[in-house]
């Protein structure tokens, strides 16, 4: 039913397919791109389970490399849509289209993407999404660049108007802006009524400087699903508590507490001397399932009722992702959902 008040949907929502991008030898995956390519194997594998995956590919020469380690897994070729396109790297979470609707049209909302504040190289990525429009992927939606930062792992929505986001990212991105001038943007350009602010939490090895879908995310029935620390040694615990205390602060639009869900604190992943970022909150909701970031630990397990408990009705995947941490990103991060009806 139409609204006439676009907004970004709650990722629970139906949903068309999920976009992705394949790493090659041309991107900072090089080092480590087979063990990276079998965990985009096992994705794409997960995610056609459900619904269709789109997979941009640099050339023809990863299309072929890209389409035979699918082939060889068992994956359904006809649930893949390959698309030629440049890219500078693949986390299509921040670089990938904003995609807003009033239950009827659909709007691209093609944020600036500065390669989260200008840590990296982000020129073909800032282009992405009028490429994608170019190659006629969306021929249903109208497409609207906005000439400010946003990156899609940076807000949540609920679908109903309500946005969540991390002051440290959005800080970060547009220093010389007050909260509320950025809060009004948030609004304006998401077509939300309202914007939460959490003031703490972070995760060493993190770059994207606090982005939510790490820390806190929403799920059906008012509930937030969150990422919590139980060790008091770890340098995370008091931030994290913190976290959650601002969380149970938070209030739905009529008022009443959100209830919580605390994932499990998997043991920290030490990469040389680098710790990196594992999050079990970086998980991706598809149609009928959640694909659930898993590295190996037992906390995998714990995370993976938590989830469900979260999520009733909804499979959850497991999908290896210590290869993803590596680069300082995980499961949701590589990847954008795009909403039912969207697709040309």
């Amino acid at each position: 039913m139409t609204t006439d008040v676009f907004r970004l949907p709650a990722e629970w929502a139906p949903q068309a397919a999920v976009l992705v991008a394949w790493p090659h030898a041309g991107t900072d995956w090089a080092p480590r791109l087979f063990q990276t390519e079998s965990t985009y194997t096992a994705l794409v594998l997960a995610i056609t389970r459900f619904q269709p995956a789109i997979v941009c590919v640099a050339d023809e020469a990863v299309r072929t490399r890209a389409a035979a380690l699918l082939d060889n897994a068992g994956v359904d070729a006809t649930r893949v849509r390959f698309v030629e396109i440049p890219y500078d790297d693949t986390w299509l979470r921040d670089s990938g289209p904003i995609t807003l609707t009033d239950g009827a049209r659909f709007r691209l909302h093609d944020f600036r993407f500065t390669g989260w504040g200008g840590k990296f190289e982000a020129s073909r990525d800032d282009r992405l999404i009028e490429g994608l429009v170019a190659r006629g992927l969306f021929a249903h939606a109208e497409h609207r660049r906005i000439d400010w930062a946003l990156e899609g792992g940076a807000i949540e929505s609920d679908g109903r108007g309500t946005i969540l986001t991390t002051w440290r990212c959005l800080h970060q991105r547009h220093p010389e802006q007050s909260r509320e001038a950025i809060a009004q943007m948030l609004r304006k350009s998401l077509g939300a009524r309202r914007v939460l602010w959490l003031d703490r939490g972070y995760l060493e090895g993190d770059d994207t400087d606090a982005h939510i879908d790490t820390l806190a995310r929403f799920a059906p029935g008012d509930a937030i699903v969150y990422q919590a620390c139980e060790d008091p040694a770890d340098p995370h615990h008091d931030e994290l508590a913190a976290m959650r205390e601002e969380l149970a602060a938070l209030r739905t639009a009529d008022g009443r507490p959100y209830t919580l869900h605390a994932l499990p604190w998997p043991r920290p992943i030490i990469d040389g001397e680098r710790r990196l970022a594992a999050s079990y909150a970086n998980y991706l909701i598809v149609n009928g399932a959640v694909l659930m970031p898993v590295y190996g630990d037992p906390a995998d397990a714990g995370a993976a009722q938590v989830i469900a408990a979260a999520h009733p009705g909804r499979e959850v995947v497991p999908v290896p992702c210590r290869p993803l941490i590596w680069q300082n990103g995980s499961l949701h991060c590589v990847t954008m959902q795009l909403p039912a009806g969207a697709l040309g």
